[in-house]
């Protein structure tokens, strides 16, 4: 298979013309129409090679001009359609490609990857605006990579941020798979974002669809009046819950065309990761369908072949030559071996959904309830080493009427600050890479809304600067602390999993001779002198406290060093003895 498509298909400047080729192997007659010709079909007939290829050299075309291609079925239809490999297109609603070449040299290196993973997902068009209009990608590079680096998150994940004609579908419902929107501004303006971002040390994971794609005309569906791009089969070819096309990976050019895509952006556009939208989706052939709704797979199964094929070789190109990319995955199922590199998809991440659904439903709880649910947050540490994982609070989690994360916590506002601040200090303490959406990191009340930005004015409360503190020092925390960065099964130790009656959990990150004690304790009540069991006797300094009053909390309390002291509890024998205030998560470094 060619990986590298996009050097063979599309629109290419050379010797003052411009040589347009397209694949459309079923159509009748394919020309090109653009600014160059006033869109007439009959200047520039296009020729077919014996592969499907269409192409042809315009002399009097020149960069910047619109064009799109005049494209007639077998059947006599006929359609007007994008480049599938054009750099640059229109601004929407206008959908017309753009020829475009590059002009753009990076001046710094993708940053090296790390375990300290702590990532910012944004929407680039509702983070900020500028009288109610968007941010440039100068502008972003500007303004988001200043308060993404004072945050001390170290990756910024884009929502998809190739082409797409509707701003309410996110990105999701994509048209142009190798063109970073014109929204925000140019193909180049983007790299310069890019390019400043690993200034600062920053990398740019984006969030990439290739499960499925829009249904509007001038995009990929029926192409060249064929299922080119779509499964011809409306059973494996259509989302009724997406209401879009689905790739075939049965075709060995569909699965050329996606890994293209990825290639594209990492060699082109030196991005540092992709995350995989929608992997489930890819998985089943039952995915969102009913009994009658889904054929079975050749050995009777419901798992579509094709898409594992695909996924497989997807991450094996990527890997080949970019060791430092992150190829992470969001699969809401148990599907065994993910990150698997040898058996199974060969994902460096996971997005654990099931962390995040355990989690929040347990803080959406009465604190007074919470002693019957202990074992229902006890399970999330059961699964937490079955893949390598991110834990996401991500924007599906405050859309769609679910609420905001402030507002999903139980209580009054007090309390509703308090339960906020210990779950973010339990994401933190907890097996697997960090992601935050925005808006997360400020407690906002609102929903986010792609129309509009963020509800910054919530800033000039004390509780509001306090979360935004909090998750600063946190990550500050998360970089400096390796025992907090290793997941594997010997980086974590239980201490006292059983205090049910409390809400509390006591447990250990552990990297080499470091340990970092976690003592959380979700109940709505206080304990003085709680008899925290640990590992090894000697002196725990108490380094982060959810609670503190520079988070918006309640405790102003002073003692920082604790020694232990025998005790025999929970098969460990010794002790520090901690006061510990509601709703809050302590970290204490062992010192000796």
């Amino acid at each position: 298979m060619n990986y590298k498509l996009y050097n063979k298909l599309g629109s290419f400047i050379k010797d003052n013309a411009v040589v347009f080729k397209v694949y459309a192997p079923n159509a009748k007659s394919v020309s090109v129409i653009g600014d160059f010709n006033n869109y007439d079909k009959t200047k520039n007939p296009l020729k077919k090679n014996k592969n499907g290829i269409w192409s042809g050299k315009v002399a009097n075309a020149k960069e910047g001009e619109s064009y799109k291609y005049f494209i007639q079925a077998q059947d006599g239809r006929e359609f007007l359609k994008a480049d599938p490999y054009a750099r640059y297109a229109e601004v929407k609603p206008n959908s017309a490609s753009i020829i475009f070449s590059s002009k753009y040299e990076f001046l710094y290196p993708n940053p090296q990857k790390r375990e300290d993973i702590s990532i910012y997902e944004v929407h680039l068009g509702s983070w900020k605006r500028k009288d109610g209009e968007y941010l440039t990608y100068k502008e972003l590079a500007r303004d988001l990579i200043r308060y993404v680096k004072k945050m001390g998150f170290n990756y910024i994940e884009l929502l998809p941020i190739v082409e797409h004609p509707f701003d309410g579908s996110w990105g999701y419902q994509d048209t142009g798979y190798f063109a970073p929107t014109s929204r925000y501004g140019s193909p180049d303006e983007f790299k310069y974002f890019i390019d400043m971002c690993h200034k600062n040390a920053i990398g740019v994971i984006m969030d990439w669809v290739p499960s499925h794609f829009a249904t509007d005309g001038h995009g990929l569906i029926a192409f060249d009046g064929e299922a080119l791009y779509e499964h011809p089969d409306p059973q494996k070819g259509y989302h009724p819950q997406w209401k879009s096309n689905i790739f075939n990976y049965d075709s060995d050019y569909v699965k050329s065309f996606l890994i293209s895509s990825a290639l594209w952006w990492i060699e082109e556009y030196r991005i540092d990761g992709i995350r995989v939208d929608a992997v489930a989706s890819m998985l089943y052939l039952d995915y969102a369908r009913g009994d009658g709704e889904w054929s079975a797979n050749e050995y009777g199964g419901n798992l579509n072949l094709g898409a594992i094929d695909f996924l497989k070789k997807l991450n094996r190109a990527v890997h080949r030559k970019n060791r430092n990319i992150l190829m992470i995955a969001e699969e809401s199922t148990t599907f065994l071996g993910v990150t698997d590199k040898k058996e199974g998809l060969g994902f460096d991440y996971k997005w654990n959904m099931g962390w995040m659904n355990d989690t929040i439903d347990y803080f959406k709880l009465d604190p007074i309830d919470r002693k019957y649910h202990q074992n229902d947050l006890n399970f999330t540490f059961s699964y937490a080493f079955d893949e390598k994982f991110v834990l996401p609070l991500s924007h599906d989690e405050v859309v769609h009427m679910k609420g905001s994360m402030i507002n999903k916590m139980s209580g009054l506002y007090d309390w509703k600050f308090a339960n906020l601040r210990s779950l973010y200090s339990f994401m933190y303490a907890f097996m697997g890479k960090k992601l935050l959406f925005m808006g997360n990191e400020i407690a906002q009340f609102n929903e986010w809304h792609y129309e509009s930005e963020l509800d910054w004015e919530v800033l000039e409360y004390p509780k509001h600067q306090g979360i935004q503190k909090m998750i600063k020092e946190l990550n500050s925390l998360y970089t400096n602390q390796k025992a907090l960065q290793y997941d594997s099964r010997e980086n974590f130790e239980w201490c006292n999993a059983d205090d049910a009656t409390r809400s509390i959990f006591v447990f250990e990150r552990i990297y080499k001779d470091e340990r970092i004690l976690v003592v959380c304790n979700f109940s709505g009540a206080s304990y003085s002198n709680y008899y925290a069991p640990v590992s090894l006797e000697g002196k725990y300094r108490l380094i982060f406290n959810s609670d503190n009053t520079k988070f918006g909390g309640e405790d102003s309390s002073k003692k920082r060093v604790f020694k232990t002291a025998p005790f025999n509890i929970a098969n460990k024998e010794h002790m520090i003895r901690v006061d510990l205030t509601p709703l809050s998560v302590r970290y204490f470094r062992f010192l000796s």
